[in-house]
């Protein structure tokens, strides 16, 4: 079998302003909101704890119910999404209101 060895890109160069890193935010609250709505859909419910079998999960809760730690997995994930974008070539322009 083989060993598989993560190569993401690397973005650390790639600083995200105020407005990208509130951008983020969002984004990673649409994570959780897609997230659950996909358990929702597939039968799971909320309980106190993770099962399988029950399909119970803790994290079936709002966003801003979440442990800042459970957050920041959706953070980072929102962050690097948004830098690899950039890192891309890509640019990020809010239109005007």
């Amino acid at each position: 079998m083989n060993k598989y060895v993560p190569e993401p890109l690397n973005t650390a160069d790639v600083k995200l302003n105020g407005e990208l890193l509130a951008l983020a935010e969002a984004l990673a609250k649409n994570t959780h909101e897609v997230w659950s709505a996909g358990k929702l859909a597939e039968g799971w419910t909320y309980g106190e704890e993770l099962s399988t079998d029950k399909k119970t999960h803790p994290s079936l809760v709002e966003y801003e119910e979440l442990s800042e730690a459970q957050k920041d997995y959706d953070r980072r994930t929102s962050a690097e999404t948004l830098k690899f974008v950039i890192a891309n070539g890509f640019r990020i322009i809010k239109d005007k209101e």
